[in-house]
């Protein structure tokens, strides 16, 4: 039998008439190819992705500490301003480790501060009752301060009796309104009925003189009661979300400014504050060093404190990453550090923080002091 071949067309120049392209099985090779490809470079993407989230937290972070304590190092610096120098036991209070939220993994401190920080004002009192509603001051007195009468409205002021005087008590008073007669004479006051409330002062300066002529040659200031305070559950007991601005709701790590009774959240992201104080306590001519706030310490040994020592510790809301995945355990930057008397953490968590350390000289309460001794 004869057997027949077969040939492939040729074109006229004998090359095969078959179109250049790619088989079914090389498209599939490519596809997965470049599908690995395409997966890879987004896993990249979503990691890296997520380091820089990390790192705008880190930031973010950062800032809210160092805020804190620009807030805080201001205010200790200022405490006691305008005040009489024989107040000095009055100036500053602290709690230390603060545990009435029981729910709280750390126990911040708190600070109290007391002084006219925010508006200047003295005015010497020529006639007080004590109590009373009305205060007369001496003439000119509201023509030396570069405010209009509506100003004073609804302002908290404190009514401090003359230094010379044994009393050393004061009152806190909004003030309704003033007047006084053309020429700058016959100045006076006016008050509500009552102390203001959520007012309370270091040292408990609060009351009221036994004698109404203690007040006489005293003076009368706008005053700011300030208290800063972590909220660290965001469920602090006593407190109401959304009153006297507290956020709660479960909000916390919160650092708060309370001024005359009214909350200002500072900053978020922190963990923990704490305070201790350096002065001459026991009167022997030299610093004793760094203490924690003792519930024992006199008006007297209080009007000894020289320096505020300030921590403010930080800490990310989210775990922390990085290219290879989340860092390794048995790292100090993850875990909560011990700061001042509080505890360190038993257990990582894997959180990023940043601590930050300051001491401010109390102005008003150092006096000639650079000091009497060693820091």
């Amino acid at each position: 039998m004869m057997r027949l071949k077969t040939r492939s067309p040729r074109h006229e120049n004998g090359r095969s008439s078959r179109r250049p392209g790619f088989t079914l099985t090389e498209l599939m090779i490519g596809g997965s190819i470049m599908l690995v490809i395409v997966l890879i470079a987004l896993t990249l993407y979503a990691q890296s992705n997520k380091v820089s989230v990390d790192q705008g937290e880190y930031a973010e972070m950062q800032h809210d500490v160092r805020s804190s304590m620009y807030f805080v190092t201001k205010d200790v610096r200022m405490a006691g301003i305008g005040l009489p120098q024989e107040f000095i036991g009055f100036f500053i209070a602290g709690v230390d480790n603060d545990a009435t939220d029981t729910a709280a993994n750390v126990t911040p401190d708190r600070l109290i501060l007391l002084g006219n920080i925010d508006d200047p004002l003295s005015l010497k009192i020529r006639s007080y009752q004590g109590s009373s509603t009305t205060l007369d001051l001496d003439d000119y007195s509201f023509e030396q301060n570069p405010y209009p009468d509506s100003f004073y409205d609804n302002k908290i002021a404190i009514v401090v009796p003359n230094p010379s005087s044994t009393c050393r008590v004061a009152e806190f008073r909004v003030i309704t309104q003033v007047t006084h007669a053309t020429g700058a004479t016959n100045e006076k006051l006016n008050f509500s009925p009552g102390i203001a409330p959520g007012i309370n002062p270091p040292g408990s300066l609060a009351g009221t003189c036994s004698s109404s002529s203690n007040y006489d040659g005293g003076s009368t200031l706008l005053i700011n009661v300030k208290e800063f305070w972590l909220d660290v559950t965001g469920h602090y007991p006593g407190l109401t979300s959304g009153q006297n601005g507290y956020i709660g709701n479960g909000n916390g790590d919160i650092l708060y400014c309370k001024d005359n009774g009214l909350n200002y959240p500072l900053a978020q992201n922190i963990e923990n504050l704490q305070f201790q104080y350096n002065g001459d306590l026991d009167n022997d001519g030299s610093l004793d060093g760094f203490q924690n706030w003792n519930v024992n310490w006199t008006t007297d040994q209080v009007g000894r404190i020289r320096l505020v020592r300030v921590w403010v510790l930080g800490k990310t809301k989210n775990r922390s990453v990085s290219i290879s995945g989340s860092p390794p355990g048995g790292i100090h930057l993850y875990r909560r550090p011990a700061v001042a008397n509080t505890a360190a953490a038993a257990a990582d968590d894997l959180c990023r923080r940043f601590l930050m350390d300051s001491t401010a000289g109390v102005r008003n309460m150092n006096l000639n002091l650079y000091y009497l001794g060693e820091r």
